[in-house]
């Protein structure tokens, strides 16, 4: 009985009916004397947002967006702090002010400038806070979906013909988690004390702990509102301590788009870096149904900003990773390069003249809307090649090797001290790992883009540039250019508080890379699964209160 009221207070806990949706626009006269780079950090219980920091500016214009859970049963208030960082990564504090969330009226825009305390500057930032149910947590003899009417209600409310209703409602996903079996012992007895948490974004939700089990049946089901259809569903299981963090005893990520709806799955758990298995399989039964128009008009919108998570770590394999992605796709750019050298050098005789040919009578006709066409004709013949089997979109997962954490390298390197004597050597390093990550992800982004990864994303690609080919060839280059121009000038006046975002790097930024791919990737189950050592486990940490930086 006291193991159910825990279980029943943890849920009421963890349970929002509601989003803070908070813009921050710009500063006025924060920085005296000197002007160093500024940001700005927002806290609210366990949830915490850092703005990008900006240039030296006195008036700092920001211009982004962040979302809070809301939870009417508590006292919420947002603490606001303004930092600045000189030159050499010191920080110093500019200036703080609060907001009672509980004051504000509720499902309208709050515009509020915030003087600042030990400051002549302020803020100038928009709150709105919005109502809404279907988050829950509850047994599986009251699933939501399955009691017909619930879920004719559900399916009604995403039908294309409400698709302009509540654009930011794109879907709705049900997850009943229901047994896991064969997991590692993290405790000396030889068992453990396992419990999931369940993660798509920001939204985050627990299930209760199976005192002494291996084998544990929860029995739970999970429901989330979909902000983005390329979301992915993480679930992590933990062994609980009394008195130390929970130990990690394996992870799986699930695309929302690969989710096959009413289907018990087994799934083979995996390590931190969901590169290689670890020990254990969680059974899963999963629900997803969205509206397409919604879905479409989010994947060209900002994703959505994480909460502040630890610092990121210096990792050699990681380094080397990306050097390895970068130089693949640096070699394809090259021989394209060299090949087309080669056209001109007469190299080949039959070569050259088809590309003259070609080339000739390219430029003749070429018409602007037969670009977007040409891409049409690039996605048609990849999706030939995958149907008749002669390409496969799993053919890099088997080349693309994560391999494991460098727990021994960066206990090692802890031990040295290298990294606190070599501050400025750490901070270059990890530049370097994510320019080298960026631009890897980029390019193998554009390729799976084309490759059909995500029929979804490829689809709408397609669907993008027939409407462009129809465009361009009906309506005048210099008509289009006017529209933009009219639209670029006046964007300023029709929404003053307007934020800024490249459509198509958002597109890009919701196709998987390479290294993503090997992560979502379902693992066979395996009947003998060696026992693993244990880990500490470095995810369940985030809820602690991490550096600034």
């Amino acid at each position: 009985m006291q193991s159910l009221q825990l279980s029943e207070s943890m849920r009421k806990n963890q349970l929002w009916n509601g989003v803070i949706s908070i813009t921050l626009l710009e500063g006025r006269n924060i920085l005296e004397g000197s002007t160093p780079a500024s940001f700005v950090i927002f806290r609210m219980g366990d949830q915490r947002f850092k703005s990008k920091t900006l240039c030296k500016s006195a008036n700092p214009q920001w211009r982004e967006q962040f979302d809070f859970h809301y939870f009417s049963n508590r006292t919420g208030m947002l603490e606001i702090e303004v930092w600045g960082k000189d030159n050499r990564k010191h920080e110093e504090l500019l200036g703080t002010c609060k907001v009672d969330i509980a004051a504000l009226p509720l499902e309208q825009r709050n515009r509020l400038e915030l003087p600042l305390e030990n400051s002549q500057g302020l803020i100038l930032i928009l709150i709105t806070v919005t109502l809404f149910s279907g988050v829950s947590i509850s047994d599986l003899c009251v699933c939501p979906l399955e009691e017909p009417s619930e879920r004719q209600q559900i399916a009604q409310r995403y039908r294309i013909k409400n698709s302009f209703q509540n654009i930011k409602d794109v879907g709705f996903l049900q997850v009943k988690v229901l047994k896991a079996e064969a997991l590692m012992a993290a405790d000396f007895s030889g068992k453990s004390d396992p419990f999931c948490i369940l993660e798509v974004g920001n939204d985050r939700l627990q299930t209760h702990t199976v005192f002494k089990n291996l084998n544990p049946e929860w029995n739970k089901v999970f429901s989330f509102l979909i902000k983005d259809i390329h979301d992915v569903l993480e679930v992590t299981v933990f062994d609980e301590d009394a008195d130390k963090p929970p130990d990690f005893l394996g992870k799986v990520a699930i695309p929302l788009l690969s989710i096959k709806n009413g289907q018990q799955m087994s799934y083979t758990l995996k390590n931190k870096d969901l590169g290689q298995a670890s020990k254990g399989v969680i059974y899963l039964e999963m629900d997803v149904i969205y509206n397409p128009l919604r879905a479409s008009i989010r994947t060209f919108q900002s994703k959505e900003v994480r909460f502040i998570e630890d610092n990121q770590k210096c990792s050699k394999k990681i380094l080397s990773r990306n050097i390895d992605r970068v130089k693949k796709i640096s070699v394809a750019v090259w021989n394209t390069m060299q090949f087309m050298n080669s056209c001109f050098q007469w190299e080949s005789t039959r070569r050259t003249l088809i590309a003259f040919l070609v080339f000739t009578v390219t430029v003749w006709y070429l018409e602007l809307y037969m670009l977007p066409l040409f891409l049409l004709l690039v996605f048609a013949y990849n999706f030939t090649l995958i149907r008749t089997g002669k390409v496969s979109i799993q053919d890099s997962l088997e080349s693309m090797d994560l391999g494991d954490d460098d727990d021994d390298e960066d206990k090692e390197s802890e031990r040295k001290g290298l990294i606190d004597k070599f501050y400025k050597v750490q901070v270059i390093f990890i530049t370097v790992q994510n320019v080298l990550e960026e631009m890897a992800s980029f390019g193998e982004r554009v390729k799976n883009t084309f490759n059909w990864t995500v029929p979804f994303l490829s689809l709408l690609a397609c669907l993008i540039l027939a409407v462009a080919t129809i465009i361009l060839y009906f309506i005048p280059l210099r008509y289009l250019i006017l529209i933009w121009g009219i639209n670029k000038f006046t964007k300023k006046l029709r929404n003053p508080y307007a934020i800024d975002s490249n459509e198509l790097l958002n597109f890009l930024a919701r196709v998987p890379s390479d290294v993503q791919k090997v992560q979502y990737s379902e693992l066979k189950p395996c009947g003998n699964s060696a026992p693993l050592r244990k880990k500490r486990s470095g995810l369940y940490e985030r809820k602690k209160t991490p550096a600034l930086e």
